[in-house]
């Protein structure tokens, strides 16, 4: 089913779904770093990703919690949870349906309290399906104090030709356009294409968006629960250029469609639970 194996040092977790599906996860940040169907990657990760339990992974499926951007007091940006050690918690096999599970999680502990001085606990769990993945988070309110925050899950996905990809779904929706440092723009296209740097926040999104054309002419369904937001981010030629831990080259070949809550902050009560999900189905 799985088995916890050690790669230079670092604990990661591969899951095994009969001859249909496979993937990795690295307890460092919990990250998500391969999805095969029948040896088809769906997830891109970069050649150049640095695997040194410092450096968040550039790829894959980074989680973002407690805070979404850049933070505030000179904290990280996109919070710590990518870059925090987690917890194998279980596995499972259901017999009948043949699916696959591994949950991990993520406790308040002395260096996330410096930076955010918050009672939690997050549980994260991948399951592999015959034709999809679905991916569960669970943030739960352990302390006394009720405390905001913003989440995502910062799916990097795999495709043979960014100018031949396009996203679906999103028109009509409002977005702020981080490049442009324009907010509240609405979408008018029906297919929204990549010809340039894109970072961009899709507000209030339906549940369900297409990954139009990303390998060998398939398509990528998300269909999201409890994440009304969608990020779309390429970096273009200059960015790329300008990162470390990414090809030159590579933005041809990748296109993030991240599912979030982080236009606004969620609001979490004493000893209450936030619950999302997105499964992603090949088609």
């Amino acid at each position: 089913m799985s088995a916890k194996i050690q790669t230079e040092h670092i604990d990661q977790v591969a899951l095994t779904r009969r001859a249909d599906a496979s993937a990795n996860v690295y307890l460092f940040g919990g990250t998500l770093t391969s999805w095969k169907l029948k040896e088809h990657e769906v997830l891109f990760l970069s050649k150049d990703a640095v695997f040194n339990n410092k450096k968040a992974i550039r790829g894959g499926v980074p989680l973002i919690f407690p805070n979404f951007g850049p933070w505030s007091k000179g904290r990280p940006q996109h919070g710590f949870a990518r870059t925090s050690l987690w917890q194998l918690a279980g596995e499972n096999k259901d017999r009948k349906t043949g699916n696959v599970s591994a949950t991990f999680t993520l406790e308040d502990n002395e260096e996330t309290r410096k930076l955010w001085n918050h009672s939690f606990k997050l549980t994260y769990t991948v399951t592999l399906k015959k034709k999809s993945l679905l991916l569960e988070f669970t943030v739960d309110n352990k302390g006394q104090d009720t405390f905001d925050f913003t989440c995502l899950l910062h799916t990097y996905l795999l495709v043979d030709d960014i100018t031949q990809t396009s996203v679906v779904g999103l028109q009509g929706t409002k977005y702020d356009d981080k490049v442009l440092g324009e907010k509240d723009r609405v979408e008018e296209n029906e297919e929204v294409t990549i010809t340039g740097e894109t970072d961009r926040i899709y507000k209030s999104t339906p549940n369900e968006l297409t990954v139009k054309n990303t390998r060998e002419g398939k398509s990528i369904v998300i269909k999201k629960d409890n994440f009304p937001d969608a990020v779309v981010w390429n970096p273009w030629v200059d960015k790329a250029k300008a990162m470390s831990d990414f090809g030159d080259e590579e933005y041809r070949v990748m296109i993030c469609v991240e599912a979030g809550h982080v236009a606004q902050p969620f609001h979490l009560e004493p000893s209450e639970s936030f619950h999302a999900s997105q499964e992603i189905t090949l088609v």
